[in-house]
C-alpha cells in the first residue's frame, strides 16, 4: 500500500531544510509525495522561488496564492485567512494520509488549522523552540498542540513539547534538519560563487540576513537603519544581503537594503534569494554572519562561523558559543563586528550529535501509517 504524504513549503529557508526529506519521500516505495507550495515562493517580489523547487526536480501538486501586495499587520492577517481557505481546498482534493509541516510561520499555521479540521494527522518538525521576539513563537507552539508526531532538534525542545502535553511516545529527537544538507550537499567554492554573484568575495566578508522583529516596539525601518549605519562604518567589507521574510514590514527592510547596496555596488549586493547551495556555500567562507535569522543560530555555527545575532527575534533560543547576542543599536553592532570580522573558526562543528534526521522521520511516519494510528 502507498501512503499519500503532503509536504508544505512557503519560504526559501524552510525549503532548504525540507529538501533532503522530500528526496527521501520521493525514493520511498511506501510513500507518494504531494507537494504544496505557497507564500513567498509564489511571489515575484520575493524571488518566485517556486522555480528553484521545480529546477531541483520536484513536481508541485498544488499552489496556494495567499500574499497580498501589502505587508501591514492587517494584510498579513488577511493573507492568513486566504491561506486557510486555500489549504481547505487542497486537502479536500488531495486527501493526504499525513501532512508534514516545518517550523512556525503563519503559512504553516494556516495549513495546520486546515489539516486539523480535515482530520489529517500532522508531523511537525522543529517544534519546542523559542523565539520571543516574533509572533512565530505563538504560532510554533499552536502547531505543536495540533500535531500528532513531533520531530525536534534538541533534548531541551523535546522536553518542552512533552511538557506542553504531547504524548512522549510520539516525540522524536532527530537533530536539526540542516544536518542532512551539511552531510550530503556539494557546495560551490569561492570561485563559483564569485562568478555566480558577479562580485569579488574579498575579506572581510559579511553575510547579512535580517527579518522583521514582529513583536518589537522599535519599527522595522528604525531597526534596519541602525544595522546599516553600523555596516557603513566598515567600507572595506564585502557584504552579501539576502531578502527579508514576507512578514509585517519585510518590504521596508528590503527597500532600505537595496538603497544601501546601490551606494557601493562593488562591495555590496542584495539577492532576494541566494538558494540553499549558494547560501551555505557563502557561510563556509564568510568571516561573520549578521542578522536575526534562525540560520545564524542553527546552521552557521555548525560551519564554524561567528554570528552576531541582533535584537530579540531569536530571544531565548538555545545558541552556540559562536553566537554573540547584540542589541539593535549601531554602536553595539559595530563594536561586535570589530571584534569578530577576522576571527572565524573555519571547521565543521558537530554541535547536535544527531545524523540522518530524514531517514529517522521516514521510518517513524511509515510505522505510524502502517499501524493506522
Amino acid at each position: 500500500m502507498t501512503y499519500k504524504v503532503a509536504v508544505v513549503t512557503g519560504t526559501r529557508a524552510e525549503y532548504g531544510l525540507l529538501y533532503w526529506l522530500m528526496k527521501a519521500i520521493q525514493n520511498d516505495p511506501e510513500m507518494e509525495m504531494q507537494l504544496i507550495v505557497t507564500g513567498a515562493h509564489l511571489s515575484p517580489e520575493f524571488g518566485s522561488t517556486v522555480n528553484d523547487i521545480e529546477k531541483d526536480g520536484f513536481s508541485v501538486d498544488w499552489k496556494i496564492e495567499m500574499l497580498l501586495s501589502s505587508d501591514s499587520s492587517v494584510a498579513v492577517t488577511k493573507s492568513l485567512g486566504l491561506c486557510i481557505i486555500g489549504f481547505a481546498d487542497a486537502f479536500d482534493h488531495m486527501k493526504p494520509d499525513m501532512v508534514i509541516l516545518l517550523g512556525d510561520r503563519y503559512e504553516i499555521l494556516g495549513a495546520a488549522e486546515a489539516a486539523v479540521i480535515a482530520r489529517i494527522p500532522i508531523a511537525h518538525l522543529h517544534g519546542g523552540e523559542v523565539t520571543l521576539g516574533a509572533y512565530d513563537n505563538a504560532f510554533r507552539h499552536s502547531i505543536t498542540q495540533m500535531s500528532t508526531l513531533h520531530f525536534v532538534g534538541r533534548k531541551e525542545y523535546m522536553d518542552r513539547v512533552i511538557n506542553m502535553g504531547a504524548d512522549p511516545d510520539r516525540v522524536f529527537l532527530v537533530g536539526s534538519m540542516c544536518l542532512d544538507a551539511m552531510i550530503n550537499m556539494e557546495l560551490p567554492d569561492k570561485t563559483e560563487l564569485e562568478n555566480d554573484l558577479g562580485i569579488s568575495l574579498d575579506h572581510p566578508l559579511f553575510v547579512v540576513t535580517y527579518h522583521p522583529e514582529t513583536l518589537s516596539d522599535q519599527s522595522s525601518e528604525d531597526q534596519i537603519h541602525e544595522l546599516l549605519c553600523a555596516l557603513d562604518s566598515f567600507p572595506d567589507a564585502t557584504i552579501i544581503f539576502t531578502g527579508a521574510n514576507a512578514d509585517t514590514d519585510g518590504r521596508i527592510i528590503n527597500k532600505k537594503i537595496v538603497e544601501f547596496c546601490e551606494a557601493s555596488p562593488q562591495k555590496r549586493i542584495f539577492r532576494l534569494s541566494l538558494g540553499m547551495k549558494r547560501y551555505w556555500g557563502l557561510l563556509k567562507i564568510v568571516d561573520v554572519m549578521i542578522g536575526n535569522s534562525s540560520s545564524g543560530i542553527i546552521e552557521a555555527p555548525l560551519l564554524g562561523v561567528n554570528v552576531i545575532n541582533i535584537g530579540d527575534r531569536q530571544k531565548d533560543r538555545i545558541s552556540d558559543r559562536l553566537v554573540v547576542n547584540c542589541p539593535c543599536e549601531r554602536n553595539a553592532i559595530a563594536s561586535e563586528l570589530s571584534k569578530l570580522k577576522s576571527s572565524s573558526i573555519k571547521e565543521y562543528k558537530d554541535s547536535f550529535n544527531y545524523y540522518e534526521p530524514s531517514k529517522k522521520i521516514i521510518a517513524v511516519i511509515n510505522d505510524f501509517l502502517r499501524r493506522g494510528n
